[in-house]
């Protein structure tokens, strides 16, 4: 049985996958599957930038290390890292100093335990003759 930050890592690259293989290689988000990815699965983490296109590509831009206009999964897996390292920050806040290690809510929507944990079933799928079984 999979942990569940190993659950966890699953659901962010089923997640990828979900957006990269709707239009042009499917391994890659092009900008239009970037912002219906922002805006679909992290509107509470961008809510500024779910409104705004242009902040969007923004991110994207500076994500886009190699410069072909398209996120490979590690230039994605950047975005991830800064937004679990700004919802650290964020919990942090306003928390007891002190003995002991507490959090306050991220930016996620409810703050501690709003997120459901999903058994350890991830999904397959094939694209383009190359498969991936999670």
């Amino acid at each position: 049985m999979s942990s569940l930050m190993e659950c966890s890592i699953e659901t962010i690259i089923n997640i990828f996958h979900q957006y990269s293989t709707r239009l042009g290689h499917p391994d890659r988000l092009n900008q239009k599957e970037f912002k219906q990815l922002v805006k679909k699965e992290l509107p509470n983490f961008l809510k500024k930038e779910k409104r705004n296109s242009a902040l969007i590509d923004d991110i994207m831009e500076d994500l886009d290390t190699n410069g072909d206009k398209d996120l490979s999964f590690e230039e994605f897996a950047i975005l991830v890292g800064r937004l679990t390292e700004a919802s650290h920050e964020e919990m942090h806040k306003n928390t007891p100093k002190g003995k002991g290690h507490s959090h306050g809510p991220g930016f996620g929507e409810g703050g501690r335990g709003s997120c459901q944990t999903q058994g350890g079933h991830g999904h397959g799928h094939s694209h383009d003759g190359h498969g991936h079984s999670h």
